[in-house]
């Protein structure tokens, strides 16, 4: 078997389906992929939107086509030019960009024209009934419902109804446009679903044009196959829509756009919810939209979250036929990788210990030599001052440690990175018998790594000087939620609410090496040995404010290997 065909089968062996099904297509001659990423622009765009607009913007890419992206604007009272630019943005900032942008909104008309002629085609009719009475008509799985007392209006009669629903001739409710299809129909949305609701509500883009608007059902294949899309990639929740997608185009006889679907995204500790993630929002238990806290990709973002590492996990996770829920622990283990070759080094004390060198003469500045990326060559080196008075991690200090503590006692010795070994000589307590201070001396021979009897020492820690370091509030984030379902009610809560986290954000003061002081917004780094930080949008050079992205522990891995 030559080289070639063994990599071939590698090839097939590792298409998913969707991938599967396109390939399938070229073969049979119909080469055009034109795929679509179709949000409502209702809310901020989450880590499941993500994965979605990887697939079908990936899937465009990989096969030489094309991707739009459509505004599905039909419900004017939840939707908001603020989320229209939030998820363009968040496309961008994911590494994509669309062949064309559209809206549900540029095809109202032809909507609206097809709908007359679904009606002169008897296929659609204008009913009089209430949501609530239209509900109770519906009928149940095992039985059919009942047909609307205006089932059978003539076609004349709806012609003209729907103009004046059109012209605004009646109130919110009072009417709407139903498809005639079957009230005995096995599935529930073939009895005559609605087509189009009044709603006397200004639209984000046609204003008061409008004050009948479309259904998701209606709309959502029609505009498919407007753009000519040829794979319509949906989550698996639309699979019973499908039919429904189909019967339209096939009443209408237009281009036959066809649906797939896959499984959405599901995350321990988090919760998609775009309603509960609202409320989140609304009732101050967050700070945003895009407080660091929430699934969002503007959160994510503002977190130090990279769209590579994002665009990683949607590879990892891949695509799939079944629900099911995704370890968190594998996005974090994508932005460690991500971050790790990429994110510069800098040192920063979280719980300061003060530590005096008692042989260092009072006033003298050394500037130290330290690494900006050990997995970066060409990342360069930088300038760390070492003074007289530093500040250590507070629990790189023990007064009696067990076996094995590699890092400060009394008597012990240490590196500090990049610089001297320091020993413990005395230890320092307030009235109260708290540690405060720690005075050590220094080994002067010790700079360059080695020491000045050539012995050597297993602990290193990091350290700021306590003159030059600046200070931050730091924010160390946790999950949300204290259970891997929130909305899990089998041990007795009552809601989502319940299993919130009460220390999921805790805020610390944090003293950093002064090359930390112009760091840009959303520029992450590693803070040696605690994990990796970026500066939020509120620091400014009076207050730095620091977010931590991902602690450096790495369970996922370890449990994966």
């Amino acid at each position: 078997m030559s080289v070639e065909t063994t990599q071939t089968e590698t090839k097939e062996k590792s298409l998913n389906f969707l991938e599967e099904i396109i390939e399938t297509s070229i073969a049979n001659g119909e080469p055009r992929v034109q795929t679509r990423f179709p949000p409502e622009p209702n809310g901020y765009l989450h880590i499941g939107h993500a994965k979605s607009i990887c697939i079908n913007f990936g899937l465009a890419k990989k096969y030489g086509g094309k991707c739009n992206l459509r505004f599905d604007d039909t419900n004017p009272v939840k939707e908001d030019t603020e989320y229209v630019d939030s998820i363009k943005e968040d496309i961008k900032w994911l590494g994509f960009d669309w062949a064309g942008e559209y809206y549900a909104s540029d095809y109202f008309d032809q909507l609206y024209d097809w709908a007359v002629v679904l009606i002169k085609k008897g296929l659609a009719y204008v009913d009089d009934q209430t949501q609530e009475q239209i509900r109770e008509t519906r009928g149940t799985i095992s039985e059919p419902g009942t047909p609307s007392p205006w089932r059978d209006r003539s076609v004349e009669e709806n012609l003209d109804l729907f103009e004046r629903m059109r012209n605004g001739e009646f109130e919110d409710g009072a009417k709407v446009l139903r498809a005639k299809i079957d009230m005995a129909h096995p599935n529930m949305l073939f009895r005559d679903p609605i087509m189009y609701r009044i709603l006397h509500t200004d639209h984000h883009r046609t204003g008061d044009k409008w004050c009948i608007y479309p259904m998701y059902d209606y709309a959502h294949g029609q505009c498919d196959s407007i753009e000519k899309i040829t794979h319509s990639i949906c989550t698996l929740e639309f699979d019973v829509h499908r039919p429904l997608y189909d019967w339209f185009i096939q009443a209408l006889d237009i281009y036959p756009s066809h649906q797939y679907e896959f499984a959405r995204l599901n995350l321990t500790y988090t919760m998609m919810s775009k309603r509960n993630l609202l409320k989140l929002v609304q009732e101050g238990v967050v700070m945003g939209w895009d407080d660091p806290r929430m699934p969002t990709i503007c959160a994510l973002r503002r977190k130090g979250y990279t769209p590579a590492s994002v665009r990683a996990f949607a590879e990892m996770v891949g695509v799939a036929k079944r629900d099911n829920v995704i370890d968190l622990g594998k996005l974090e283990y994508c932005v460690r990788e991500d971050l790790n070759k990429v994110a510069e080094r800098r040192m920063a004390v979280l719980n300061p210990l003060k530590v005096v060198i008692t042989n260092w003469e009072e006033g003298r500045v050394e500037m130290r030599q330290a690494v900006n990326n050990p997995e970066d060559e060409n990342a360069g080196m930088r300038e760390v001052p070492f003074s007289k008075v530093l500040y250590i991690e507070r629990d790189d200090f023990m007064e009696n440690p067990p076996k094995k503590f590699f890092r400060l006692c009394p008597g012990g010795e240490v590196r500090l990175r990049y610089s001297y070994l320091i020993k413990c000589e005395e230890v320092i307590k307030d009235e109260e018998g708290n540690i405060v201070e720690l005075r050590c001396t220094y080994d002067p021979m010790s700079g360059d790594g080695s020491s000045s009897d050539g012995r050597r020492v297993k602990g290193v820690i990091h350290w700021v000087s306590a003159d030059h370091a600046v200070k931050a509030e730091v924010r160390l984030f946790d999950n949300l939620f204290v259970t891997e379902n929130p909305r899990d009610n089998s041990q007795g809560q009552a809601s989502w609410e319940d299993n919130l986290n009460p220390n999921s954000l805790v805020k610390v003061e944090g003293w950093l090496e002064p090359s930390l002081k112009d760091a840009p917004v959303g520029q992450t780094f590693q803070f040696e040995r605690v994990g990796y930080f970026c500066p939020d949008r509120d620091s400014s050079a009076d207050h730095l404010v620091f977010n931590r992205t991902v602690t450096l522990k790495d369970t996922w891995a370890k449990i994966n290997k």
